[in-house]
């Protein structure tokens, strides 16, 4: 098959499953079955013909509205169906590792299904401050399963297995769980602290730590401009699981380059940095 076709089937997949993140946020949230109801207007919660399920097009041709009581479809469906699409077609173009093993291809599927499970708590966690248990424990599964097969595929030895493992776990998880003990829950939810054990897990801690970092600056990118031009208030409440999420998959796709870069320039950026302000 040519990669023109293969482009072609990852778009696809990854509409047609951004349909589904949509339906499964809404669906968490009223603790109806993600996999088994049918999808309905939010508004008037009329159940949804085929045609009014097709992603992005039915939105458009609906102008934005349901075809049933006219009131508003919230522009977030059109833009997670195109945002997983993206995750599922850039995946497959900037994907790091050659996949020509059958280890490297169960590490791509693993990949691509944290995807669907990923859009769904950032979305979840965006509106409603939450990281659900019934999206983030799957995710921790298969995270572990991600660290084992990179086990069998690097062929580790126990003693590697087990330093990998609980490096894995103590670079944010572990982090975490200290912050979230002391702050007793007010400076980051236990949800972030379990989100974090799932990236350890499936990035290994040297990516890990990158898209803790990465995470970090990104949320500081954002909140800083904002108290400074008075949009936040040092008491607002910002999710975090976003800002992870977004470290996560910058970090699967260019951790290790980040990560060994910062290794061979970081020290001397800080040598430099330290001679020309004399500190």
């Amino acid at each position: 098959m040519n990669e023109g076709m293969l482009i072609i089937i990852f778009a696809v997949l990854g509409l047609c499953l951004g349909s589904f993140v949509n339906a499964a946020v809404w669906r968490i949230k009223v603790k109806k079955d993600i996999v088994h109801d049918r999808s309905e207007c939010v508004h008037c919660h009329h159940k949804l013909a085929a045609s009014d399920l097709v992603p992005i097009i039915s939105w458009l041709m609906l102008g934005g509205k349901c075809r049933y009581c006219k009131k508003p479809i919230s522009s977030q469906y059109p833009l997670v169906e195109l945002a997983v699409m993206l995750y599922f077609v850039l995946s497959y173009l900037l994907w790091p590792v050659a996949l020509d093993t059958p280890y490297a291809w169960i590490d791509f599927g693993l990949w691509l299904s944290y995807g669907v499970g990923l859009a769904i708590l950032f979305v979840y966690d965006l509106k409603w401050y939450l990281l659900p248990d019934k999206v983030v424990w799957p995710l921790v599964a298969l995270g572990g399963v991600d660290f084992i097969n990179n086990a069998l595929w690097h062929h580790w030895s126990p003693l590697q297995f087990i330093t990998e493992l609980t490096f894995a776990v103590m670079v944010i998880a572990g982090v975490y769980y200290v912050l979230y003990f002391i702050s007793k829950g007010k400076w980051i939810g236990f949800g972030d602290v379990k989100l974090g054990l799932f990236m350890g897990l499936a990035l290994g801690w040297q990516a890990g730590l990158v898209a803790l970092l990465l995470a970090n600056v990104i949320g500081c990118v954002i909140v800083i401009p904002g108290l400074a031009l008075g949009k936040l208030r040092r008491d607002s409440r910002i999710p975090f699981g976003p800002l992870l999420i977004i470290g996560f998959v910058l970090a699967g796709v260019w951790g290790r380059q980040l990560f060994e870069g910062y290794i061979n320039w970081g020290p001397q950026f800080f040598d430099w940095y330290d001679s020309g302000f004399g500190l």
